[in-house]
């Protein structure tokens, strides 16, 4: 997710942690309040961490990021022993936290706070892999964009009502009124989608604005939370519908939303069969009957060398362009080319180039392809191996096989 999210998770987290306090001892000291926001949003931030390092950093540039961005920081054992870092520096810094009562919530808050960083990237088709080093495959949740505006109306009202001081509710004013202008100028998200936004900021600002300022929190996770269960229950189903459709050629399923519509969805399915690999866009309905498919499928692009697919299409499912290769021909790039071999250890739907000179541009088409994509490679046979690499399970070891065990 993006890190605006991350921060009103945090900051979210921070005031219900000041909630629970004062039911249990009543109002806590100024500096725990404070203690307790910046915590929030500082772990809430805190696995990012990693973009200090990876790429240039580490001497792999593009490859480095793709390898270590939500690489070793975004796991739930490095997590947890920074939360306690942090922890255990405010407590340091504060000799008033050090008192139970104060102490304990902000230890939660802490471990709470990075762990809503992973769980938030989980949401999206990126990926984490949060069980290293017990398990180093990627988990994928396939269900909320990468910037999701309702994630910002739903928090952003309940913290400019909590705030209590000026500065801070101009800056949640602002923010929220940014978002929305964004919204309508930004051609990834339709009209009656930003009419949406809007009418629902509007309301939800004048709704919790009549809530008690001890309910505000709460009401607001609780919406997030709801949030997330209907962009999941739209995956879900749109997960099915494609498996459905495809049968047993079915490999994967890339699902990603419309920001801020979770009627609408944009797919790319990978199949094997026949030594054949398989790439094909598809934009997905969950609720054909509020918008269907072919609706949603109006600014669907192709991949270069693409071919029409020939699928029925229907109001759940409206079939885009497909791009196929030779299995035996992705295996052989992966066991003789270590840079391509390492990029696969992120790449979930490749997409290959051969060059006259030997290179071979290797791509993710759910970032796009070619050299203007972040997730593309130039893999050099003769640059020699990338080091570090480290050893996240390839994403596509279902099609490449024994390849990916070398």
């Amino acid at each position: 997710m993006d890190n605006v999210t991350h921060a009103l998770a945090g900051a979210l987290l921070g005031a219900a942690t000041c909630r629970l306090v004062e039911r249990r001892t009543g109002e806590p000291p100024v500096s725990f309040r404070r203690a307790a926001f910046a915590i929030g949003i500082v772990t809430a931030e805190l696995p990012d961490a990693d973009l200090m390092y990876s790429g240039a950093a580490v001497g792999l540039g593009r490859l480095g990021y793709l390898l270590h961005h939500r690489g070793y920081t975004h796991t739930v054992l490095v997590a947890v022993i920074s939360a306690v870092v942090v922890w255990a520096l405010a407590l340091i810094a504060r000799r008033q936290l050090r008192a139970p009562q104060y102490a304990r919530p902000l230890l939660w808050l802490s471990v709470v706070g990075t762990g809503s960083h992973l769980a938030l990237d989980y949401t999206n088709s990126y990926g984490v892999h949060p069980f290293w080093p017990i398990n180093t495959r990627w988990f994928y949740g396939d269900a909320v964009f990468i910037v999701e505006p309702w994630f910002w109306v739903m928090a952003l009202p309940p913290l400019l009502w909590m705030a209590r001081g000026i500065w801070w509710r101009v800056l949640c004013a602002l923010t929220l009124t940014a978002i929305l202008v964004a919204a309508w100028r930004v051609n990834l998200v339709g009209t009656g989608v930003a009419a949406a936004l809007t009418t629902g900021a509007v309301l939800w600002t004048a709704v919790t604005r009549m809530l008690p300022a001890s309910q505000l929190a709460t009401v607001a996770l609780l919406g997030w939370l709801t949030l997330e269960a209907m962009f999941f229950a739209g995956s879900a189903v749109s997960r099915a519908a494609v498996r459905r459709d495809v049968g047993a050629p079915l490999r994967d399923v890339v699902l990603t939303p419309s920001p801020g519509n979770p009627l609408c969805l944009s797919a790319l399915v990978v199949t094997e069969s026949g030594g054949m690999y398989g790439a094909t866009r598809a934009m997905v309905a969950p609720v054909p009957a509020l918008r269907s498919a072919a609706e949603c499928a109006r600014n669907n692009r192709a991949s270069q060398g693409a071919t029409s697919n020939t699928r029925p299409n229907s109001r759940t499912i409206h079939w885009g362009e497909t791009w196929s290769a030779p299995v035996a021909e992705l295996r052989e790039i992966a066991t003789t080319n270590c840079e391509a071999a390492a990029a696969l250890r992120f790449i979930r739907v490749p997409h290959w180039q051969r060059r006259e000179n030997g290179d071979v541009m290797i791509s993710d088409l759910r970032f796009g392809e070619g050299g203007q994509s972040f997730a593309s490679i130039n893999a050099r046979p003769a640059a020699g191996c990338p080091h570090p690499v480290p050893n996240w399970e390839w994403p596509r070891s279902d099609i490449l096989g024994a390849a990916a065990q070398k």
